[in-house]
C-alpha cells in the first residue's frame, strides 16, 4: 500500500525511526512522498532516494557519529577555540563533514540534485534566520533566485539539520545577497502540514519523537538554563502544535523518546537498539488499529 509519510526532527533519537520503518516494508507499506525535519529530513532523503529499511540501519550502523563533528582545525589542539568559532562562526562544527556523509550516501542511489528524484517526492525544512520565516525545499528555492533542479540534495539536508550553535549556519546566496540558514526545527519541527493541498491522494502517516500532547511534561524551569531549554522547545513545537488536531493525532506514530539526547553523538550500541526497539513497538502498536482515510 502507498503511503505519504512525515518525519519530526530529534536528533540522535531518529534511530528509533529505523524500527519504525522495519515494520512498515514489513507490512508492506511504501512511501510514496516523504517529507522531514532536521533527524526527520535524514530519513526522509534516505527513504526519498530508495534506501530500505535494512540498507539504512547497515549506513546508521557503520556509522561513527564523533567523526562528524568537525571543529576548527587549530580546535583539535588547542579545544578552547571552537568556542571562539561558535562567536564568530555561529557554531561549535563546520558541519562540512556531514554534508560530505550525505553526498555519499545519497550517491550510492545516484541521488545528486532534486532534479534525479521524482517532482514532489521529497521536501524538507529549515529555518531562514536571515528573513525571519521557514523555508520548504525545493519548493521555496525559486524565491531566492536558485534553480531547484540543480540545487544539492545533501546541502538542503545538511541545511535542515544545522542545529543553532551546534554547527555553523548555511550561507545560502540568494538574488538579495547572503541569507543565513538553520535547523527546520526552530520553526517546525514536525510538518505535518506540509503536504496538505487541498486533497488527499493517498493516506499520510506521521512519526513524531514524542508523547501525544496530554502526555507530555510541564517545563520545570529554575534557572537561566532551564529557561532557554523551555524558550526552544516551545518555539519549535507551538508551531506544530497549533496544526495538529485529534483528527490528525489518529495518523501518527507517536514514539517517546523524551529521555534521550538529541546531541549524544557518543551514542552506544545498546541505546542504539533500544531506540530502535521503541520505534518498532510503538509502530506495531499504532498499525493494529490504525484505519487508512
Amino acid at each position: 500500500m502507498l503511503i505519504d509519510g512525515v518525519f519530526s526532527g530529534g536528533g540522535i533519537k531518529g534511530f528509533a525511526y529505523v524500527g519504525a520503518l522495519q515494520v512498515f516494508e514489513e507490512k508492506g507499506y511504501r512511501f510514496k512522498r516523504v517529507a522531514g525535519t532536521s533527524a526527520g529530513a535524514i530519513l526522509a532523503c534516505f527513504i526519498a532516494a530508495g534506501h530500505s529499511a535494512k540498507e539504512i540501519e547497515d549506513i546508521l550502523d557503520e556509522l561513527d557519529l564523533k567523526s562528524l563533528l568537525d571543529p576548527p582545525n587549530l580546535a583539535r589542539t588547542l579545544p578552547f577555540l571552537k568556542w571562539v568559532n561558535l562567536y564568530f562562526r555561529l557554531g561549535l562544527y563546520k558541519g562540512k563533514v556531514l554534508e560530505k556523509w550525505f553526498y555519499k550516501k545519497l550517491a550510492v542511489k545516484g541521488i545528486y540534485t532534486f532534479n534525479d528524484l521524482p517532482k514532489g517526492s521529497l521536501k524538507l525544512v529549515a529555518s531562514d534566520l536571515t528573513n525571519g520565516r521557514m523555508i520548504v525545499i525545493p519548493d521555496d528555492l525559486a524565491s531566492y533566485g536558485i534553480n531547484w533542479r540543480t540545487f544539492s540534495v545533501a546541502k538542503a539536508l545538511r541545511m535542515s539539520c544545522g542545529i543553532p550553535f551546534f554547527f555553523e549556519p548555511i550561507k545560502l546566496k540568494g538574488r538579495d545577497g547572503e541569507n543565513i540558514i538553520v535547523d527546520g526545527g526552530v520553526l517546525s519541527n514536525f510538518p505535518l502540514w506540509i503536504f496538505e493541498n487541498g486533497h488527499k491522494e493517498r493516506p499520510l502517516i506521521g512519526l513524531s519523537l514524542n508523547n501525544p500532547r496530554e502526555d507530555m511534561e510541564p517545563q520545570k524551569i529554575y534557572n537561566g538554563l532551564n529557561l532557554f531549554e523551555a524558550l526552544f522547545i516551545t518555539m519549535k513545537n507551538a508551531h506544530d502544535k497549533r496544526y495538529i488536531s485529534r483528527k490528525h493525532e489518529k495518523n501518527i506514530v507517536f514514539i517517546p523518546v523524551e529521555d534521550y539526547s538529541a546531541t549524544q553523538f557518543g551514542i552506544d550500541e545498546e541505546t542504539k537498539k533500544k531506540l530502535m526497539q521503541i520505534g518498532r513497538e510503538r509502530t506495531v502498536k499504532f498499525l493494529e488499529t490504525w484505519n487508512p482515510p
